[in-house]
């Protein structure tokens, strides 16, 4: 515990410790907010919610939670495979099914257990049968700036959980360079072996660069793979991209019957934390095994399902997005709109989606940017400071009227000078 203690010492001291607030109430994209030492109330309009559909406080889900508490209680307090599931779980694993065209479905507390739950399983299968055993090694390709709940499912998958409780060949992880189709083909040419079973794995929107990942490409040299299997993490794809949010393969025109007719194998995680305005996640299929090998791995025996509020609140903000295609519309016209606003004001913007970082100058501090736009000018939007490029993280979301972005940006651009205008030099 000295060690912890000197460790977070050191940490409050350089300044690289987060502001941590307290909210207590939000209406729309307002919200009431504490500042971290107690001393001090806010009302921000805030850009640095995920709540990108703006379905969080939609009365439809709010009262599908309401009533799944008072059918089944705040929790299922087991696992589904020792205490069974609900019939919300069921109704929700088949709107997933549908939204992503893939007929098999099985729902996870989050995304981090959700991956590794499949890695396992995938690498390592579940529990060991005797008579049954299996030679080959797999090699898993993975983007460098995959969020962090794939790289800790991936890094060190040759000694999961999965493996503790069976017997199988090794895992190889290779990494390739972020989005670079060429380096991926020719990392696949240099790694893979004969009688390999290949997996790889790639966010389809990357949540700080907020680019999209080059899928129908990757199709392409995957093709020279038979069999191979290619996941997509969709938690800021689902709901944000396609003309209907129907996420990545909408976006580019691709359906996953198409890349199973190429010989490839889909799978999705969606993640409702997003659009789905409530907690967990799923990951879908064409395979039934697959499921219910995700079904007996370590990570969800071991755990709760989706408690019942959880999945209620996601299940109907799946039905609403179906019946509010204009909810996505209003959403990339937003991110279009504040996009082009921040560009004609020199700021340095990356990315293509509604996640719309702003990469600071290396002399900016964002943690002070932030600050000051927060309290001189009532804004609240993420700064992201412990990355190579340090920037602003903004969200634009399908709530915000053109008036609060201008708002924003008018409020970037008088920080900017603020702070950093240049000095004024002195005449005689």
């Amino acid at each position: 515990m000295e060690v912890v203690e000197e460790y977070m010492q050191r940490l409050y001291q350089s300044g690289l410790y987060p502001d941590k607030f307290i909210c207590h109430g939000k209406q729309g994209n307002l919200v009431d907010v504490e500042d971290p030492k107690g001393d001090k109330r806010y009302k921000l309009l805030t850009f640095c919610t995920n709540d990108v559909l703006g379905l969080v406080q939609s009365e439809a889900v709010k009262q599908s939670a309401i009533d799944a508490i008072v059918k089944y209680g705040t929790s299922n307090s087991s696992c589904s495979v020792l205490s069974g599931r609900i019939d919300l779980h069921r109704q929700l694993e088949q709107e997933i099914s549908t939204f992503k065209h893939l007929p098999h479905t099985h729902l996870f507390l989050n995304a981090w257990m959700a991956m590794q739950a499949l890695v396992d399983g995938f690498c390592h299968l579940a529990i060991n049968i005797p008579g049954f055993h299996h030679t080959r090694e797999t090699l898993i390709m993975t983007d460098v700036l995959n969020h962090g709940c794939i790289l800790s499912a991936v890094v060190n998958a040759g000694n999961r959980s999965g493996r503790m409780f069976s017997h199988s060949p090794n895992v190889r992880v290779k990494a390739y360079r972020h989005c670079d189709v060429n380096d991926f083909a020719r990392k696949l040419r240099r790694y893979a072996k004969p009688g390999d079973r290949i997996m790889v794995v790639s966010d389809a929107v990357f949540s700080m660069d907020a680019d999209i990942a080059p899928l129908p490409e990757m199709l392409d040299v995957l093709e020279n793979y038979p069999g191979s299997v290619i996941v997509m993490d969709e938690a800021h794809a689902s709901g944000a991209i396609g003309a209907t949010g129907g996420g990545i393969y909408e976006h580019f025109g691709i359906s996953p019957q198409q890349v199973l007719d190429r010989g490839m194998i889909p799978l999705i995680m969606t993640t409702f934390s997003k659009f789905a305005a409530s907690a967990g996640a799923a990951i879908s299929s064409h395979l039934p095994e697959m499921v219910d090998l995700l079904d007996v791995s370590p990570t969800s025996i071991g755990t709760i399902s989706l408690p019942p509020p959880i999945t209620g609140a996601a299940l109907e903000s799946i039905r609403q997005l179906k019946q509010n295609p204009q909810l996505v519309a209003t959403l990339q016209a937003n991110t279009r709109y504040l996009r082009s606003r921040l560009i004609e004001h020199d700021f340095e913007v990356i990315g293509e989606t509604n996640v719309i970082p702003v990469v600071l100058p290396p002399e900016y501090n964002p943690k002070l940017f932030t600050r000051h736009l927060m309290e001189k000018y009532g804004i609240w939007v993420s700064a992201i400071w412990f990355i190579a490029k340090p920037r602003l993280r903004i969200t634009a979301n399908a709530l915000h009227t053109k008036e609060e972005m201008d708002l924003l940006v008018e409020g970037l651009v008088r920080t900017r000078e603020d702070l950093y205008k240049p000095a004024t030099v002195a005449t005689a």
